[in-house]
């Protein structure tokens, strides 16, 4: 059975349809905008200083496991 094929549509009809599109998008404004940048940097920092933390205490840890048998 062969799949039907869709229209594609010209140039024209689909930078129309694109436009009509975009038009419905709800924009963020510029203070939201900041304010969801700044907490994703926030959100970043705390990770970046968690993911440290644990990495210094698990290398510790594997430093220790190491020392015991020497």
């Amino acid at each position: 059975m062969k799949a039907e094929r869709m229209a594609k549509p010209s140039v024209g009809e689909f930078v129309r349809q694109v436009r009509q599109e975009v038009s419905k998008v709800t924009w963020p404004s510029r203070t939201e905008t900041i304010q969801s940048t700044l907490m994703v940097v926030v959100m970043v920092a705390f990770a970046a200083v968690f993911f440290f933390l644990v990495d210094i205490v698990l290398a510790k840890l594997v430093q220790l496991a190491l020392s015991v048998g020497s």
